[in-house]
């Protein structure tokens, strides 16, 4: 058997994290337009919801309260959002520039404008934003939504489906729904959520394997077992696993403690 893993040897894994990619600047391009909303807690959960898809520009439309303490609590970290917000008296005023305006509407309406659903607008709105275009998102009052003149206003109309016996989507879901898909479609990864830490090499699983044997070995665990059978399982467990070098680290430690507990060096228990 190699002995050579006994010595105590240890990788040491230097974490580099990895930064944080930033959201792209044409995302400021796109509006977010609350037409007449009379619940300024809507108010600040859209704002919120804004930010974590990376929008910033509110538009807001006669609103019946704002600002508002419950639109600041509401909205939580993105209250920078609410500060910067434009209110305005009439959705024309908060179109002013707008060359793709989509009104967001759950109702039949008597247009001959295509009716869109999210997946399926927002990648023009998007390829639009980032052309150096102004788009806008409107969305009506909670209670009587856009009306028929403010729809008119606008060039594109987009519906958010959903159960037909029961659907009562509050504002804010409505605005998270949408900044939602949007965001996916703009080149933002995950990566850097991903687990920290290099990949263990094959050797390194190799040398933690052998380093298990031995400890299971002089524990007596292969003394009605067939050790290569079972070994031959182990390696295959953990080569599917994809271990990091962290996780071989803590699994060699603790391998090395069982030796030493087998051994006669058990540590002195805490008190």
């Amino acid at each position: 058997m190699n002995t050579a893993f006994q010595n105590d040897v240890r990788y040491f894994n230097v974490k580099r994290p990895m930064n944080k990619p930033e959201v792209p600047d044409f995302l400021r391009n796109i509006r977010i337009v609350l037409a007449r909303p009379s619940h300024p807690g809507n108010i600040g959960s859209a704002a919120r919801a804004m930010k974590t898809m990376g929008l910033s520009q509110l538009w807001l439309v006669a609103p019946k309260a704002f600002p508002s303490e419950e639109a600041d609590t509401l909205a939580s970290g993105a209250v920078d959002v609410l500060r910067a917000a434009r209110v305005v008296e009439s959705l024309g005023e908060a179109l002013a520039g707008v060359t793709v305006a989509a009104a967001m509407t759950s109702r039949r309406r008597e247009l001959t404008a295509p009716l869109s659903v999210p997946r399926e607008a927002a990648p023009e709105l998007v390829a639009r934003a980032q052309a150096g275009e102004t788009v806008a998102l409107v969305f009506g009052n909670e209670t009587f939504g856009l009306s028929i003149e403010e729809v008119e206003m606008c060039n594109r109309l987009v519906t958010i489906p959903g159960n037909p016996a029961y659907f009562s989507l509050n504002l804010a879901m409505a605005v998270q729904v949408m900044t939602y898909e949007l965001f996916s479609h703009v080149d933002v990864g995950v990566e850097y959520l991903k687990a920290e830490g290099e990949a263990a090499t094959s050797d390194e699983v190799e040398g933690m394997c052998a380093h298990l044997e031995q400890a299971m070995a002089r524990i007596g665990y292969f003394e009605r077992r067939n050790s290569e059978r079972l070994m031959r399982r182990m390696r295959a467990l953990f080569n599917r696993a994809g271990m990091r070098r962290e996780e071989i680290d803590i699994l060699r430690g603790f391998y090395k403690q069982v030796i030493r507990a087998a051994d006669g060096h058990v540590p002195p228990a805490k008190s």
